[in-house]
């Protein structure tokens, strides 16, 4: 045991030294680059094709050679008329939304409506979003609510998708579309507001540590870390928080008149199937399947933002990586040395 204890500690030295140096590569290779405006580069992957491709593999396997070679004359006939057809083809344009705490997704969000819309025709395309997200900053989330409403304005058709979660924040986001659609146990709703803060101020007391902090109008600071709160500033906190409740609720009750939204702005959530019974959705099912079934009648294609990302956060993250993959590796190690 001693040697493993030892072997181990070794072990945890040199990761640190290691990755202490390539540290310090990052931020020199970040210094000695030029300031450079962050530009990206929009993807777009034509859907119809590989679930076509998708299909023509499977049935190659599955079929015997006189009902392929019969299927496969059927289809080029198909796509001959297809051909004919190409003036008036409805295309869909695909996004994926994955927001996180900070929203800091919807900049590529805005990225891809803004492509999308200078092409799109109102009278022939359609938009769907696969959309994930548990909730983040209000105003985040109000921008990307308001980068979907972009694409009702401009009259194209918006479905959002939910397989997993829309809640909060996300669900502000859902209620902009003509129609949401949401797995059986997809998490929808949560419509509530929460805000929590630590407060160290007896702790700094104990320890005799004063704190001040100079402020320019009443309410500048309600609640604080290090502060000394009051009975004012928590009422104060509290009717911010109601009023960005009340905003929140009168958002989603304009884009979804159907919803009883006091019945359903209590901060619970619910499944797909309960969501519906509610009219916080208008279908149960997935995004797979409703790709499948426009991709009989329409173009479908898929659009997405790529950023471009400097020497130095590529290295960043990939030492990041590696640094994750031997701590794992060096943890599950001493950890099965010990049985």
């Amino acid at each position: 045991m001693a040697f493993l204890f030892e072997y181990g500690l070794f072990l945890a030295k040199t990761v640190t030294i290691v990755f202490g140096i390539a540290a310090v590569i990052v931020l020199i290779v970040g210094a000695s680059q030029k300031p450079k405006s962050k530009k990206g580069e929009i993807e777009v992957t034509d859907l119809s094709e590989s679930l076509n491709l998708s299909k023509q593999t499977f049935l190659e396997q599955t079929l015997d050679k006189k009902a392929l070679k019969l299927l496969n004359k059927e289809q080029q006939k198909v796509d001959k008329e297809k051909g004919k057809e190409k003036d008036s083809q409805q295309n869909v344009f695909f996004i994926e939304f994955n927001g996180s705490m900070d929203a800091h997704e919807v900049s590529s969000l805005r990225e891809e409506i803004n492509a999308i819309l200078t092409i799109a025709d109102k009278d022939k395309d359609q938009v769907v979003v696969a959309l994930e997200s548990g909730g983040g900053v209000v105003h985040g989330y109000g921008l990307g609510a308001s980068q979907l409403a972009r694409v009702k304005q401009a009259g194209i058709p918006l479905t959002v998708c939910v397989d997993k979660v829309a809640a909060s924040g996300g669900y502000m986001m859902a209620c902009v579309a003509d129609k949401i659609i949401a797995a059986p146990f997809a998490i929808i709703g949560s419509i509530g507001v929460i805000a929590q803060i630590p407060n160290f101020n007896r702790l700094l007391k104990k320890n005799n540590v004063d704190f001040e902090m100079v402020t320019a109008g009443e309410y500048k600071r309600t609640l604080t870390l290090f502060g000394e709160n009051t009975d004012k500033g928590r009422e104060k906190f509290k009717e911010e928080i109601e009023q960005t409740h009340g905003l929140f609720k009168q958002f989603v009750a304009d884009n979804r008149s159907q919803v009883a939204i006091e019945q359903v702005a209590t901060g619970e959530h619910w499944f797909g199937t309960q969501a519906m019974s509610l009219n916080l959705v208008d279908e149960v099912s997935t995004s797979d399947d409703l790709l499948l079934s426009l991709n009989q009648e329409h173009q479908l294609y898929k659009v997405k933002y790529k950023a471009k990302q400097g020497v130095a956060e590529k290295l960043g993250l990939q030492f990041g990586q590696a640094f994750e993959r031997v701590s794992i590796r060096a943890l599950s190690k001493l950890n099965s040395s010990k049985y």
